[in-house]
């Protein structure tokens, strides 16, 4: 069946990066659009960031553009969340999904304060 498992999150402080990861199982991983989200607490689920399936096409919130890159390596049926210059309001909970069929993963919670 399919699954998506999330890693990678952590505390940090502000200014600081980390890198999650989203391993993938299941599928046919290099067909498949692949995103992020993030839902801080309180707060409804909210888009981060899109990659096409060869991974030549990526958008983003305007909120996290130029400060996150997403990224995949389709041998290794993961996608990944690169993260710099992080801020306070970038706290939550990370998930990464595939938009076809509405798959989610467990999330990684990340948490910035100093």
């Amino acid at each position: 069946q399919v699954q998506l498992v999330e890693s990678g999150g952590g505390l940090v402080q502000p200014g600081g990066s980390l890198r999650l990861s989203c391993r993938a199982s299941g599928f046919r991983f290099g067909s498949y659009v692949m995103r992020w989200y993030r839902q801080a607490l309180g707060k409804e689920r909210e888009f981060v960031a899109h990659i096409s399936a060869n991974g030549g096409t990526t958008e983003y919130a305007d909120s996290v553009k130029g400060r996150f890159t997403i990224s995949r390596d389709n041998n290794k049926n993961t996608v990944y969340l690169q993260m710099n210059s992080l801020k306070p309001e970038d706290t939550a909970v990370y998930y990464c999904s595939r938009p076809t069929s509405d798959y989610w993963g467990q999330g990684t919670q990340v948490t910035v304060s100093s």
